[in-house]
């Protein structure tokens, strides 16, 4: 597969000509194209850099052949489109072309005791690359490509690493990075890459940029 890196969280999987999106979120611009063109959109969870509602709405519009999948939440603001938004939960395996995509995980990180938590799920595509969402989800499962968010109000550079170490990844990419620095998206990746705590390969990838996965 070739993975491609959007803004902040969204990235895109293409292989056989067929496209898979994990959210599409408010911070890329190009969201609603990038639903329109996709084979399947999956989304981690409702919050809007995860979740551009009115995008996602638009795309669907735009194809009729594009199906979302989502926790309940993501469905209820979404409406059905014919059957085409469709609920997922920890468990379950979605499979579209040559995408399959398990899903794990049930919450998103705890951002402050005042703040409820909401659902959140990782999705592993094609036992290669796991998207956790905004939560330190460990799939238990051999995983080849993790992406680590390393920005955000719940996120720690510490568990970051406790994280990477957890899953034992044969590597990790930097995603959910917005509000960091350069120097911060830098530090991170050092603190998870082989010469760090993490012990292993690490890297940023700019945005519009792609990789094998």
């Amino acid at each position: 597969m070739q993975l491609t890196k959007y803004n902040h969280a969204t990235v895109v999987l293409e292989q056989d000509g067929a496209s898979l999106v994990i959210d599409p979120g408010s911070f890329t611009p190009e969201s609603a194209d990038l639903v329109a063109r996709a084979t399947v959109v999956l989304v981690t969870h409702e919050h809007a850099d995860h979740f551009a509602v009115d995008a996602i709405r638009a795309g669907l519009e735009r194809s009729a052949d594009v199906v979302v999948h989502g926790p309940a939440s993501v469905v209820e603001q979404l409406g059905d489109h014919d059957g085409r938004v469709r609920t997922v939960a920890a468990g379950d395996t979605v499979e579209v072309g040559p995408f399959r995509a398990r899903v794990f995980g049930e919450e998103h990180a705890v951002i402050h005791r005042d703040i409820p938590t909401i659902a959140n799920v990782g999705y592993l595509v094609n036992d290669a690359v796991f998207h956790p969402g905004d939560a330190y989800l460990v799939p238990d499962v051999p995983v080849r490509t993790l992406l680590v968010p390393t920005s955000g109000p719940w996120a720690k550079t510490g568990e970051g690493v406790d994280y990477v170490r957890a899953v034992a990844p044969e590597r990790v990419v930097q995603i959910h990075e917005l509000l960091l620095s350069e120097g911060g998206q830098e530090m991170n990746v050092r603190m998870f890459g082989t010469e760090g705590l993490g012990g292993v390969p690490a890297s940023i990838l700019p945005v519009g940029s792609s990789i094998e996965v």
